[in-house]
């Protein structure tokens, strides 16, 4: 018989791993209670939990997000909706009040009559109706009450990045607290999530190097990875393009809608460059893994800081300054 006991080198690494969390991340209750319920005010949760009129006050403030084709409300629209997509060969279709990826649908382009999803699943145009029912429903909505349908132009990565995702468009997550940018992550999708960029999903998430944008780390499935699980390339080649830019548009979606503690998702389109996807008042914890780094320094040393009148050039400063100091 097997021994039950685990042999020392098991029961060493489960020790460090659990002094490492410990004294270096960031818990879910720390998150809630010292961050969300303290910096994010529940008006601009509520603004940011409805992705058109967060994409409004972006636009108002000269900040690049993706055009909206339409907007649905009331299942007798759906027809008009149904008119809309059809002069689109690639969008997308989203809740306004979804959270996570779920409910979008992805349309990369078209075979026939059929609908094809980044994919490569087809779908007539009355499945894509039927969904648009089930967001109106509110079925993917945050407070399962109705909501609003939305179609959207597609964003396309540009080659660098798109050639690790053929099915879907990965994006860089940019961790703000204080109005500072702290960590960052590129979200790659697989074919297990269905062309969508979520990790807990199926997406890769590699963590970034804040100064330069260079992958430092990866993980899929919540665990380590050096290789994308489809194309099977290297993950720690990645350099992510106009990396100055998104760290600053990131700095700047603060400007605009200033939460204490946020994500920023952000896809560099081979047509406009970095835009901004959209902005998540509860950010996962996750990105931790992704970086093999912890959160909670970083955060304590910003709450000490004085940061008040600060540019947004500035505040991308001293995130970077504070991520060397962590190296």
């Amino acid at each position: 018989m097997g021994s039950l006991i685990e042999p020392p080198p098991v029961r060493q690494r489960l020790r460090e791993r659990l002094r490492w969390v410990r004294r270096e991340a960031l818990g879910l209750n720390r998150r809630n209670q010292e961050l969300l319920l303290r910096l994010n005010s529940p008006r601009l949760v509520s603004l940011v939990d409805h992705k058109v009129q967060t994409k409004q006050v972006l636009a108002q403030h000269g900040l690049p997000v993706p055009d909206t084709f339409g907007r649905y409300t009331r299942q007798r629209e759906l027809p008009a909706l149904a008119r809309e997509a059809g002069q689109h060969t690639a969008f997308v279709l989203k809740p306004a009040r979804g959270s996570g990826g779920e409910g979008v649908v992805v349309i990369a382009g078209r075979h026939g009559d059929e609908l094809v999803k980044a994919s490569s699943q087809r779908l007539t145009m009355g499945d894509l109706i039927a969904h648009a029912a089930d967001i109106i429903a509110g079925a993917f909505s945050l407070s399962q009450a109705r909501d609003e349908a939305m179609l959207e132009y597609r964003l396309a990565p540009e080659p660098a990045l798109g050639a690790y995702s053929p099915g879907g468009v990965p994006d860089v997550r940019v961790l703000i607290a204080y109005g500072v940018p702290v960590m960052a992550m590129l979200r790659l999708p697989t074919r297990a999530s269905d062309g969508r960029a979520n990790l807990h999903v199926g997406g890769v998430g590699v963590g970034l190097d804040l100064a330069s944008g260079q992958a430092v780390h990866a993980i899929w499935r919540d665990r380590p990875a050096e290789r994308h699980p489809d194309t099977q390339q290297a993950l720690s080649a990645i350099r992510v393009p106009c990396w100055s830019d998104i760290l600053l548009l990131a700095a700047r979606s603060f400007d605009a809608v200033p939460l204490g503690y946020m994500g920023i998702d952000i896809v560099v389109d081979v047509r406009h460059g970095p835009m901004i996807l959209e902005l998540n008042a509860r950010p996962g914890l996750a990105i931790q893994l992704a970086n093999h780094r912890g959160l909670r320094r970083p955060l304590e040393e910003l709450a000490q800081r004085k940061l008040d009148g600060l540019t947004p050039q500035a505040r991308v400063a001293v995130g970077i300054e504070l991520a060397r100091s962590e190296q």
